[in-house]
């Protein structure tokens, strides 16, 4: 930093502290009426009394998401944005490669109508569609639960079984494996397709890559993401047309280009 940023730096550090000193001596002068600022009590992972959360290094835990109390998540899997994984009253197991999307809700059952204890049991590279709800049930893995789709106390959805989107799945309900069910209440509407098994297993997938391109712009200080932001700003006027008239090449800044495995069709483009 030369001798000009220095002088600029010393005189925005003057300013701001002189804007605290006003706000502290504004709100002495308002006494009890002033307006005081809460700091956001979220916290991602948080325990409930002895019961804290168990997420692999590898786990992608959005910023809002909340993973509480007795719960287990597996490599590979993702929590998006809004979830609630609630282990209070039982436990939650979420195995490897799983994705629960956006603004879903996995909870647990101490009691109910059956008597039942149960837990939420979650298997690997399964796909929870947002905002789905699935409460004291147990998804097999490579199942797929729709978006808005609701899994009541019992529910058994077994392997490459799928639950259509805005579906109730009634208590102690088995969906067999190889079928799709829908409905409220949900019902069999058919068997699955081949296609439809393989893209339940490409979801997941698709889902781990992804996460691994959030987890990295989450990881972001400020500065990288200013940098970045400049650099957007400059390549955003950049005329492909004009640029090869004029014979000027100009490479894209690694920062700026997504992995190629979040984008499978230009994948698939570079291969042939």
């Amino acid at each position: 930093m030369g001798t000009l940023g220095r002088v600029i730096y010393t005189v925005g550090f003057w300013i701001r502290e002189t804007g605290q000193a006003v706000d502290r001596l504004g709100s002495r002068l308002q006494g009890s009426y002033y307006f005081k600022e809460q700091l956001s009590r979220h916290r991602t992972l948080m325990n409930i009394f002895d019961k804290a959360p168990v997420v692999d290094k590898d786990v992608f835990v959005a910023p809002s998401a909340s993973v509480i109390g007795d719960v287990q998540v597996g490599r590979g899997s993702s929590i998006w944005y809004g979830c609630v994984l609630r282990g209070d009253v039982n436990n939650i197991v979420v195995g490897s490669g799983t994705n629960i999307q956006d603004n879903s809700l996995v909870h647990v059952a101490k009691s109910n109508l059956s008597g039942k204890v149960l837990p939420t049991i979650i298997g690997d590279n399964v796909t929870v569609g947002h905002s789905a709800v699935i409460h004291g049930c147990t998804v097999e893995d490579e199942a797929f639960v729709g978006m808005g789709a609701t899994l009541l106390d019992g529910v058994v959805v077994e392997k490459h079984a799928m639950v259509a989107a805005g579906a109730l799945v009634r208590q102690n309900t088995r969906i067999p494996s190889g079928e799709v069910w829908g409905g409220n209440p949900a019902k069999f509407l058919r068997k699955l397709t081949d296609e439809e098994k393989a893209f339940i297993s490409q979801s997941a997938t698709n889902y781990t890559n992804l996460a691994q391109v959030h987890a990295a712009e989450n990881g972001k200080s400020f500065d990288e993401i200013e940098f970045e932001k400049v650099l957007r700003k400059k390549f955003a006027r950049r005329d492909e047309e004009y640029d090869s008239m004029l014979g000027v090449v100009r490479e894209i800044p690694p920062e700026l280009i997504l992995p190629d495995n979040v984008l499978p069709d230009k994948a698939s483009k570079d291969q042939k």
